[in-house]
């Protein structure tokens, strides 16, 4: 993670994923925000973020997928618990498929245990009161008992995925809140997170201006009347 820099994870951790798509959707990327994707347990704090350490799955077949495949460590969905890198979030790739999990809560906490941001996934988990007990951050297509196995076959990792129909490339920068999951290019993380922190602050004047009476036309959008109130509101803030 040498690349993203300690101002700019921070500045993620504490804008919403609603001005992230906002600032996204200014650089022309409209298909950021994962559908179908939410927390598993109840957010508030920080943001979830870390770079995308990807885990791709197929169709399961009953000739292959089988109990025994759990004890080899090279089977792709073993390794990428064992190998992705601390501060990073594991994104998995199930096709929007919900009739079987796609992680439990073993595997979940051996990836807190290695350090792990928190993980993804566009398919539902099992064990899902246990997960959540865990505190570490959770988003996925809700809660389903039966394993894996019968629907998903682990095959690469740390490849492009699409996961609730966005395009995760490794690197790439997750943030996670209330909301669900958005997906910054890594490129542009260093010139969306300080761009996403400003018009947070913008938003929170023109929250007062609203509060206080203030008509839509000429404060959202704002004219310039209420952009030079903004300059002053930002002096008197920091006075």
């Amino acid at each position: 993670m040498s690349d993203l820099d300690s101002a700019t994870l921070d500045a993620l951790r504490h804008v919403s994923t609603a001005t992230l798509t906002t600032q996204l959707f200014k650089r022309g990327l409209r298909n950021t925000f994962m559908q179908g994707v939410a927390p598993l347990a109840s957010h508030s704090g920080a943001n979830l973020v870390g770079p995308a350490f990807t885990l791709r799955n197929i169709p399961s077949r009953e000739d292959i997928d089988v109990l025994e495949l759990f004890a080899d460590p090279e089977y792709a969905q073993r390794k990428c618990v064992e190998t992705i890198p601390a501060g990073y979030v594991l994104v998995q790739d199930c096709r929007g498929e919900r009739g079987s999990a796609s992680f439990g809560s073993i595997l979940s906490l051996r990836l807190q245990v290695r350090g792990v941001a928190g993980m993804v996934s566009d398919g539902p988990v099992r064990d899902s009161a246990t997960i959540a007990a865990l505190g570490m951050p959770v988003f996925c297509a809700d809660a389903s008992a039966p394993p894996n196995l019968i629907r998903h076959h682990a095959v690469d990792i740390n490849v492009p995925i699409g996961c609730g129909g966005v395009a995760v490339f490794p690197g790439d920068v997750i943030v996670g809140d209330a909301d669900g999951v958005v997906v910054i290019p890594r490129k542009m993380a260093a010139e969306i997170a300080p761009a996403a922190a400003a018009q947070e602050q913008f938003e929170t004047f023109l929250t007062e201006r609203i509060r206080e009476g203030a008509a839509l036309p000429g404060t959202y959008p704002p004219n310039e009347t209420t952009k030079a109130a903004f300059e002053e509101w930002k002096k008197k803030r920091r006075a």
